[in-house]
């Protein structure tokens, strides 16, 4: 078996965790020991835990993302699309939410418009080979291919959250 061969069966595999854009059983578990291992601060330091409350449950919810570096900036991509449940509930909280690697940091994600996403999602996949079975690009395609799908990948800017100033308080 070729290398393009043994890729090929990867992504069908990956593919296979997340049919439907949802993760099956295995792929929770994997996630599960990967929010533990990203949680703890092992791994590489784009390897993060993201902290969300739940939009129906009110329970913090936990998964695993790569953090996307890109000029000076970081931010988190939705490599199942617009209807991942983490993206929904991003924007019911405001876009608070926690990032953990070691150390739990509150943060406000701010979503990137869809003309501004190639770039970042160009980056994503060259840092995330995990998810380039979910995106149809190739990590090397020019940007325009990038700006052709960037509508139906959210991208979030991640910012520090800075409590709003209280009524009354000097700005």
């Amino acid at each position: 078996m070729g290398h393009d061969d043994s890729a090929r069966l990867l992504h069908r595999f990956d593919r296979w965790m997340y049919r439907r854009g949802r993760p099956n059983r295995l792929a929770r578990v994997m996630n599960r020991q990967t929010v533990l291992t990203a949680s703890a601060g092992l791994g590489p330091r784009r390897l993060v835990t993201l902290e969300v409350t739940g939009r129906r449950t009110g329970r913090r919810r936990s998964l695993p993302l790569v953090v996307a570096d890109l000029e000076g900036e970081r931010y988190l991509v939705a490599m199942l699309g617009r209807d991942t449940n983490w993206v929904r509930n991003v924007r019911a909280a405001g876009g608070r939410a926690v990032l953990r690697h070691g150390r739990r940091t509150a943060v406000r994600l701010e979503e990137v418009d869809a003309a501004d996403r190639a770039p970042v999602l160009r980056r994503y996949l060259a840092l995330a080979p995990g998810a380039r079975p979910h995106l149809p690009v190739d990590p090397h395609a020019p940007l325009e291919e990038f700006e052709r799908i960037a509508g139906q990948v959210p991208v979030f800017r991640i910012r520090p959250d800075r409590p709003e100033p209280r009524e009354g308080s000097a700005p």
